[in-house]
């Protein structure tokens, strides 16, 4: 599966890049680069993908991406609606490993930081609620100037490793090849499967958009991704029950259908295999936090 090849910009006056990024349409596509991602929601939720990792991102999740890990983060259709007017908000940092010199990674006193790195390298996520210092390091990074800036990394970083929780996205035995048809196919894949998932999709259909017969397309999919297309579907469909429950603004029953699944059993097997909570369950605790 090859992501798109993304050159993050540098300037003369910065050793590594910080933004704010309040466009839903900024690099919503699969890709990579060669620098470690932070990236932390501010504002707007929609469906994240790490690796061969697929769930939700929500307002005050933290995650840091290794180096060359595909991803992409697509938010939901509501923030590309101009009536709505609802906001998307989102800090993101970029720095290659190295940038600080060949050997700062291997000071003793580093080692808390190099440890990270090597677990992003799969993708960690923390959640700004229970980690309250990191988005405010985040935050002292975009307003520092010369070494400050550089420490105030050190110290965001440093906080991050000394979380005992963080959340490890992507399997273990993910890999990605990098011929650049395969990057258009799979983005087409995804597309496809973000704008249709609530309706019934049939194989034919997706297999159509990148030229190959159902029994072809199955095999290609799983190839590329480690798992079943029906897993796939299955992923995003419960990611997008989670927001729903999270709203609350309709029944379980009702959001059942509108998520995809076409009855209640299955939606409660497949939400409960996929989170390891029933829906109630989900729905009270993040009611309750």
């Amino acid at each position: 599966m090859k992501p798109r090849l993304l050159k993050v910009p540098k300037t003369p006056t910065h050793s590594f890049s910080v933004r704010e990024d309040r466009d839903p349409f900024i690099n919503n596509r699969w890709h990579y680069h060669p620098e470690v991602e932070l990236i932390y929601f501010h504002e707007g939720g929609g469906t994240q993908f790490v690796g061969d990792h697929i769930k939700r991102f929500d307002p005050g999740d933290i995650i840091l991406v290794g180096s060359n890990l595909p991803h992409y983060w697509r938010y939901d259709d509501v923030y590309f609606n101009e009536e709505e007017k609802r906001k998307v908000h989102s800090t993101v940092i970029h720095f290659s490993e190295n940038f600080w010199g060949e050997t700062f990674l291997q000071l003793p006193e580093i080692k808390p930081i190099r440890s990270l790195l090597d677990k992003a390298r799969r993708g960690l996520q923390v959640n700004a609620r229970e980690h309250r210092n990191i988005p405010l390091l985040v935050e002292k990074i975009r307003h520092s100037e010369g070494v400050g800036r550089i420490i105030a990394l050190i110290e965001c970083l440093s906080a991050f490793a000394a979380t005992s929780d963080p959340h490890l996205l992507s399997s273990i035995g993910f890999r990605h090849d990098f011929s650049e048809e395969e990057s258009e196919r799979i983005n087409a894949i995804y597309d496809y499967t973000l704008r249709y998932f609530s309706q019934k999709i049939y194989l034919e259909q997706v297999a159509a958009i990148v030229g190959l017969v159902p029994n072809s397309f199955c095999r290609y999919f799983k190839s590329r991704t480690g798992k079943t297309y029906t897993q796939f579907l299955t992923e995003i469909r419960v990611g997008h029950a989670c927001k729903l429950l999270i709203d609350n603004r309709i029944s379980i029953k009702q959001l059942c259908f509108e998520s995809g699944f076409n009855n209640f059993t299955c939606f409660h097997k497949n939400f409960k295999m996929i989170t390891g909570k029933s829906p109630q369950h989900y729905q009270r605790e993040h009611l309750m936090g």
